[in-house]
């Protein structure tokens, strides 16, 4: 059975995105952007919600080819475009990218991939990795949580049902103040 983990950068006050998406107070430092891109090269297979797909595929596929571009964006591209993905949407018809499309029920095809012997997977999408957390098919939260409040946006966390009891396993300090914590979910 895999892992399934929801990994991104968060605002000190909760949220992924600030209002109208705007991403502006995430970028990562150097070191950071080393952390997620052996993070993507270590993943087994990556789930996407709509949204935040056609934000990556429409720049990591070339962005490797761009002027200008450091090393640590080469290697990147490299893992994304390798990195096996499934996307979950009802209104694209599409995907590329070493990933497949999925159009049914979001929550069963992350139960039934979550009960074959794949390897560990990262949800991304706030959305998406809303359903999957009601339904209780994370296991592990990891929030890269930046010195900077946004006042609103897409949150991080989903209203729940009920509790969720956490462990933290791991903290990790990264320059400009960011703060990595890893918690895993106790039954």
């Amino acid at each position: 059975m895999g892992k399934l983990s929801f990994a991104m950068n968060v605002s000190l006050d909760g949220y992924v995105a600030a209002p109208g998406d705007d991403l502006g107070w995430s970028v990562p430092s150097d070191e950071l952007f080393q952390w997620w891109s052996d993070r993507v090269g270590a993943t087994g297979l990556a789930l996407y919600g709509r949204r935040l797909w056609e934000g990556m595929s429409s720049h990591w596929p070339t962005a490797d080819e761009q002027p200008g571009v450091t090393p640590a964006h080469v290697e990147y591209a490299q893992r994304w475009r390798a990195m096996p993905k499934v996307v979950f949407s009802s209104t694209i018809s599409e995907v590329a990218w070493n990933a497949r499309l999925c159009a049914g029920d979001a929550v069963a095809e992350i139960a039934r991939l979550k009960a074959e012997d794949g390897g560990d997977m990262d949800i991304a999408g706030a959305t998406l990795a809303a359903s999957a957390m009601r339904a209780g098919l994370i296991d592990e939260y990891i929030l890269v949580t930046a010195p900077v409040l946004v006042g609103g946006g897409k949150p991080f966390f989903t209203a729940l049902d009920s509790w969720v009891n956490l462990k933290l396993v791991e903290t990790r300090t990264f320059s400009g103040g960011l703060l990595l914590s890893r918690y895993e979910t106790r039954g």
